[in-house]
């Protein structure tokens, strides 16, 4: 599955793989939210509920695109967040990973808090 995601500056488009969050997030799209960031991370709620999955992961590649499943939010790491060693990018908690972007995800750096972000089948 593909998604477009888009704020006032930007779009990236993502693949998804076939997991029961993708599939969860998939069938709630269009969805329209308020950005957050964190570090070289943004973040922003889905109004989705899904399980942590058991290959839940909490350092990613720049570029992934992760479900953070306390705060029912997509977790976009494109860079080190504060919690970070190094390089890496470290995400808050475990978190269920969906797919990557298929652009440069440093096109998320343009993306400023409060920013109106949507999420749709691209």
């Amino acid at each position: 599955m593909q998604i477009r995601i888009s704020w006032p500056s930007g779009q990236l488009t993502a693949t998804l793989g076939d997991t029961p969050t993708a599939k969860a997030l998939g069938e709630a799209l269009p969805i329209s939210a308020s950005a957050n960031t964190w570090g070289e991370e943004v973040y922003f709620d889905t109004g989705v509920s899904v399980a942590l999955e058991d290959d839940a992961q909490q350092v990613v590649d720049p570029g992934t695109v992760a479900f953070w499943t306390e705060g029912d939010a997509l977790a976009l790491p494109y860079g080190p967040t504060p919690i970070s060693r190094g390089g890496e990018s470290r995400l808050a908690s475990p978190c269920n990973v969906l797919g990557s972007f298929d652009g440069d995800p440093r096109l998320l750096a343009t993306v400023r808090d409060g920013d109106p972000i949507r999420v749709e089948l691209a």
